[in-house]
């Protein structure tokens, strides 16, 4: 079964039994408190009769009685052993004086069917003027009560079938109401999966309810994926691109070697070295593919206790000789951060190679403490980065240099690493530039708690 059709269901279903609760409960709170109405109208009849009864001295209790009996009852005395002493009835409902006679000797107040009739019946012990024990007995007529009740019987069952056809309508449109949005999903899911293209629910209006947040997260999931898809659509055509090209050139210097490798020397050392220069290229490739491919949980990364200054001077000393490259080192505090030192080593490195790859100039290198932050910052006077282009320098195989990629040799996949490297050890990294006057990246690092 349908959600729709059980919601319609089970709604319609809820709210029948429920209203058929309601009804029954009225019409039998308003039977029995008519019911007692009579009986207590009864006992007072009964009462006033004991009353007449206990003053008629010398004057026999049929014409006592006959002067006291309700229009639509009757009253009669019935002695110990059980029979009757004396009786008065309504002359219509005379039939009543067959009915069995019982002696109570206690007050008794019921509700007895004669005929189909129902009758409230009172009973009430009564000492007569001779001194015998007796009970006075009063009997009247319902049939006015259950002919009453009967018609609110009808009226209400009328009521009950009536109501369940807007129960049954609001039931639909409440079934409809909550379904659109889920069914709108489904056909938005269906045309997804046929047209190839993502798309996303209309939101007519604006609301706080479940049903508007769920499209409205659907939409969002909806942008994600695309943005997501596209992005690992421009990854694997710039990875392919990347491969491309030493593949083809590794290719291009193979089948050199094989026509006159043997008879030129020269050409089989060039063509050995440009092999070996892209075969290197596409493992450094590969290695930093699988390191971005790595999930923040999968880093393993060790915190601990880095005094920044000491690892910064070694770090720069090491780059020196490795590049025959000006460095200025100022170091204004001596702060003591939680990092991963390989982690971090990695990520310095990251930030120093581009900060040689697009300058010529000096690089400085400052560590200073900013709140309750250590920074360390990489400036160079290089090229610099377009405003427009900042926002995009964490992509995968973004370069904003285009011009300078193969000499330079990146792949555009530095900076995107340094990101998961900083995020994975707690830490940031920010980078501000301005186009021909140079770059300053900060790493903001955590400093260790004071025991």
């Amino acid at each position: 079964m349908k959600l729709r059709h059980r919601v319609n269901l089970y709604t319609a279903a809820m709210f029948i039994v429920l209203l058929v609760i309601i009804t029954f409960s009225i019409y039998s709170v308003f039977s029995r408190t008519m019911m007692n109405n009579e009986l207590e109208r009864m006992a007072g009849e009964a009462l006033q009769a004991i009353d007449g009864v206990n003053k008629a001295d010398g004057i026999p209790l049929d014409d006592v009685l006959r002067s006291y009996v309700p229009v639509n009852g009757m009253l009669q005395i019935v002695k110990a052993d059980g029979k009757p002493r004396a009786a008065a009835a309504n002359p219509d409902l005379y039939s009543l004086r067959s009915l069995p006679v019982d002696f109570y000797q206690k007050e008794v107040r019921e509700i007895k069917e004669h005929n189909g009739t129902p009758y409230a019946f009172v009973s009430i012990p009564i000492i007569l003027n001779d001194g015998e024990m007796a009970d006075l007995q009063a009997t009247g007529s319902l049939a006015h009560t259950a002919d009453m009740l009967r018609s609110l019987r009808l009226v209400l069952i009328i009521i009950t079938v009536l109501a369940t056809i807007p129960v049954l309508l609001s039931s639909a449109l409440l079934s409809n109401f909550i379904i659109r949005p889920i069914a709108s999903m489904i056909n938005t899911m269906k045309e997804i999966r046929e047209s190839g293209q993502f798309k996303q629910i209309p939101l007519p209006k604006k609301s706080k309810d479940e049903l508007y947040q769920m499209a409205e997260t659907f939409n969002k999931m909806m942008h994600l994926l695309k943005v997501n898809y596209e992005k690992q659509g421009q990854f694997i055509s710039n990875a392919s691109h990347e491969l491309k090209t030493p593949l083809t050139v590794i290719e291009s210097y193979a089948s050199l070697l094989q026509r006159r490798g043997r008879q030129q020397p020269e050409l089989f050392d060039e063509a050995v070295e440009a092999i070996h220069s892209e075969a290197i290229r596409m493992k450094d490739l590969t290695q930093q593919l699988l390191q971005l491919a790595k999930h923040e949980d999968q880093w393993q990364v060790a915190l601990e206790n880095v005094n920044l200054a000491a690892i910064a001077e070694e770090l720069v000393r090491s780059f020196q000789k490795a590049y025959n490259r000006q460095i200025e080192l100022n170091i204004v505090d001596q702060p003591i951060v939680r990092a991963d030192q390989q982690k971090f080593r990695q990520l310095f490195y990251i930030l120093m190679d581009n900060a040689r790859k697009y300058s010529e100039d000096v690089i400085n290198v400052n560590i200073k403490m900013v709140s309750e932050h250590a920074v360390i910052e990489i400036a160079d006077r290089g090229i610099g980065i377009p405003a427009g282009d900042l926002e995009k320098i964490y992509d995968r195989f973004y370069r904003v240099d285009k011009a300078r990629t193969r000499k330079t040799g990146g792949f555009g996949l530095g900076l995107s690493l340094a990101k998961e490297i900083a995020e994975a050890m707690g830490s940031d990294i920010q980078i501000e530039s301005v186009e021909s006057e140079g770059t300053t990246a900060k790493i903001i690092l955590p400093l260790a708690p004071s025991y």
